[in-house]
């Protein structure tokens, strides 16, 4: 079949390699603009962009896909289908009718559950056992289309969300290629989504990740894995700060931060301790274990600002926590 396919980031990329592969004709790859990234602010090109510039493939990067504009430069393409992975665009109606089987959509869960643009992270953040990929006709809805095919996949108890992705793009390639052929074939059977058991999976920012040590350990711990690799949980370590008061005052300097800790890895650790959530119990090679508010959560890999990911061993041998120091949820 002749295809355009429309996608940005690595899950998405994987998606294209499969076409790439198979007996199928890409006409033209649509990804988002460049962004600009880093300190530097260098201009930084799309996993989709990249893969189908070393295949050779046309990259369009429209601003937008609303407008007549966008629907007469895809109908130009004579398409037979065009497929969708993680784009980052809504496709309006007027898109949606040009291919002449559509557009299908590769979005990793089982829908309905966790529709929206995080659906790998919420399950992950969720506890949910399983997961899977689901193949989707679009329809102007927010991933409310016919499902075409699911395939499912545990969420073992280590995964973060960005190994769990890793495993559900391979997943969604391979079912793809599956639905294609159908297609083809005409054989293909469309199951209507229940709309009642729908879970929305809304966009993330980095204040989600900040961690709220009065929520439980099982929870927090759920957040390091499901925050991997972005936003990344984090906590803000306190200081004593001698200049929050003036000259000849006396007392105990305030609490201030001193920056946001990343948190890459913890579990869950059970505490007889009746401590205010937030409270380091100890600190020591074995890891930080800090109070929450049912049982406590063991830290074993962190990273301090300007620094790099390291073991808790290795972080305090150069920040002295003493039990009892309490850890903010937030700049001050």
């Amino acid at each position: 079949m002749k295809l355009a396919f429309a996608g940005t980031p690595e899950f998405a990329a994987v998606i294209l390699d499969a076409l790439a592969g198979s007996s199928h004709s890409i006409e033209a790859v649509f990804t988002r603009p460049d962004a600009r990234s880093g300190r530097g602010k260098r201009v930084v090109e799309s996993p989709v962009k990249r893969r189908a510039k070393a295949e050779g493939i046309e990259v369009r990067q429209p601003r937008t896909m609303r407008g007549a504009e966008a629907a007469l430069a895809l109908a130009g393409l004579d398409l037979d289908a065009l497929v969708v992975a993680a784009y980052g665009f809504l496709l309006p109606a007027s898109v949606l009718a040009v291919p002449r089987l559509g557009c299908i959509n590769v979005h990793a869960s089982l829908l309905p559950r966790w529709r929206g643009a995080a659906p790998v992270h919420h399950a992950v953040l969720a506890g949910d056992p399983q997961t899977g990929v689901s193949i989707m006709q679009m329809d102007a809805g927010l991933d409310t289309g016919p499902v075409l095919a699911t395939r499912r996949c545990r969420i073992a108890a280590h995964d973060t969300a960005g190994s769990l992705t890793g495993r559900l793009a391979e997943l969604g390639a391979a079912t793809l290629l599956d639905v294609l052929h159908a297609l083809e074939t005409g054989t293909v059977e469309a199951r209507t989504q229940d709309d009642a058991l729908a879970c929305a999976a809304p966009k993330l920012s980095k204040s989600h990740a900040a961690i709220d040590w009065t929520s439980p350990a099982t929870r927090i711990e759920r957040m390091v894995r499901a925050f991997d690799p972005w936003p990344v949980a984090h906590t803000y370590l306190p200081r004593r700060d001698p200049s929050a008061f003036g000259g000849g005052s006396k007392g105990a300097p305030e609490e201030t931060s001193s920056g946001a800790l990343r948190v890459w890895r913890a579990e869950v650790a059970g505490s007889d301790a009746n401590e205010t959530p937030g409270t380091v119990l100890r600190c020591d090679a074995e890891g930080l274990l800090v109070a929450t508010a049912r049982d406590a959560l063991r830290i074993t890999e962190v990273q301090s600002p300007g620094a790099r990911r390291m073991p808790v061993a290795e972080f305090v041998r150069g920040h002295r926590l003493a039990a009892g120091t309490r850890f903010l949820r937030g700049p001050r």
